[in-house]
């Protein structure tokens, strides 16, 4: 039987996440689209994670296992995937996340239509529901930045695009990753990655069809579930700076103005009910003087927010 070469990869980090990587590697077999690869990355994992991987290449060439013995960081784990990859196009997948089954068909085939840099789907949070997971509807902010669909779009014609600022949602062509890499060492790593990738597009596509579901694991340990950590929340607050940094420094004011009215719907309102009751008050310092930074910004006098955001934070 012959083969197909794969056309696109998808680098897929993962620490101590046994629980969840069965259904991630199952979600990339159930693809339509067949002509894939995956660069699975353990990342220091305590647990079977390393095992499962090791397991999935063995059983299926499209599979590749890298193993740090260390943890390093999703960050780095990342780049070392980056470095691997040979195919024309290339994603990102969270090992307790879930590709939809046309996910990668409908991807990769968006950008065969119409040669944008990337495309950028939407995706659904799955939060944990009588003792198993369920997927939620598509939020307001992600539907803002995802529909309806347009290609070959620009910040300049679409810029509530910048909403969507997950690595996992988006399949790009690989040489527009040429200069392209995750600081390391950092939590929120995708988040300054994002609005380079917005900036520096020729054009970019975006699609209204769920393409990953996004898990919020039931043991509050992901990294979205643990910014009253001090040292989580000034890795938080930096992303968020360099990204509204990175769209200043390319002239995308509207942009700007359409991250702010979404930190301020719903990264702040959480952020300051932490440090309410934080009980280090260093924490309540380092978010006032964030808002404070939010406040001298000169498209915050443009910035309304959506008051359906905060109702959609509780689903």
């Amino acid at each position: 039987m012959t083969v197909s070469a794969p056309i696109v990869t998808l680098i897929v980090p993962g620490r101590d996440i046994a629980a969840f990587a069965p259904a991630a590697l199952d979600s990339l077999r159930a693809q339509t689209e067949s002509r894939w690869r995956a660069i699975l990355i353990d990342d220091g994992s305590t647990d079977e994670t390393g095992a499962i991987f090791d397991a999935a290449a063995a059983d299926d060439r499209r599979f590749t296992s890298i193993r740090h013995e260390a943890s390093r960081g999703l960050g780095a784990a990342r780049n070392v995937g980056l470095d691997q990859v040979s195919t024309p196009y290339l994603g990102f997948l969270d090992a307790d996340d879930e590709l939809l089954p046309d996910a990668l068909a409908r991807l990769t085939g968006t950008l065969a239509q119409t040669g944008s840099d990337f495309v950028a789907g939407a995706y659904v949070r799955s939060r944990p529901h009588g003792g198993g997971y369920v997927a939620g509807r598509v939020q307001p902010w992600v539907s803002a930045a995802t529909s309806p669909e347009r290609l070959a779009t620009t910040l300049e014609s679409h810029p509530r695009a910048v909403s969507n600022i997950v690595a996992w949602s988006k399949v790009s062509r690989t040489d527009f990753w040429h200069d392209l890499r995750f600081p390391e060492g950092v939590a929120y790593e995708d988040q300054v990655v994002a609005q380079l990738m917005y900036t520096r597009a020729r054009a970019f596509d975006v699609i209204p069809d769920v393409v990953v579901r996004w898990r919020l694991r039931a043991d509050g340990t992901s990294i979205t579930q643990s910014k009253a950590q001090l040292s989580v929340l000034r890795d938080y607050l930096a992303a968020l700076r360099g990204g509204i940094r990175v769209l200043h420094e390319a002239g995308a004011h509207a942009s700007v103005t359409a991250r702010l009215e979404l930190i301020l719907a719903m990264d702040l309102v959480p952020l300051l009910e932490i440090a309410d009751a934080h009980p280090d008050p260093v924490y309540a310092v380092e978010v006032e003087a964030f808002v404070t930074e939010l406040r001298a910004l000169p498209e915050f006098a443009d910035a309304v927010p959506d008051p359906a955001i905060a109702a959609a934070l509780a689903w």
